[in-house]
């Protein structure tokens, strides 16, 4: 059973994203940080491998996408009630990301979303009852 994902992204300024993601209130296990790659930890179960290019080059011989052309990944993550995915969106807002959408009301679900400084799509959401059939 798996137990732990590691999600692996490239950043332009690994300086800029850690900044960005702290400011998030995501902290960081310092065992995977050094000068190349920083490691937010999102959760007891996810964390985010921030990687320069010249490092994330080191795990894979394809070209590494560029976010302003093209949509690399779509991240979601459930959040706990609708005000967590309002907060981290503000927080995302005001640490210099942007939003290309509006909060979305489903009734069951509540969404919203933002898009980190190096073009990563972060989709947040809150489940109030399971989805209808």
């Amino acid at each position: 059973m798996i137990k732990q994902i590691f999600l692996n992204l490239p950043v332009a300024d690994l300086s800029k994203s850690r900044a960005f993601f702290k400011a998030l209130g995501y902290p960081e296990n310092p065992l995977f940080c050094d000068g190349t790659a920083a490691c937010v930890v999102i959760s007891e179960t996810i964390s985010v491998m921030l990687a320069t290019p010249d490092k994330f080059r080191q795990f894979t011989p394809k070209a590494i996408c560029d976010t302003t052309q093209a949509v690399e990944v779509l991240i979601n993550l459930s959040c706990e009630s609708r005000q967590e995915v309002d907060d981290l969106v503000a927080k995302a807002l005001a640490a210099g990301g942007t939003t290309y959408d509006k909060a979305e009301d489903l009734g069951f679900m509540y969404s919203h979303s933002f898009v980190d400084p190096d073009g990563h799509g972060w989709g947040l959401f809150h489940m109030s009852t399971p989805a209808p059939n």
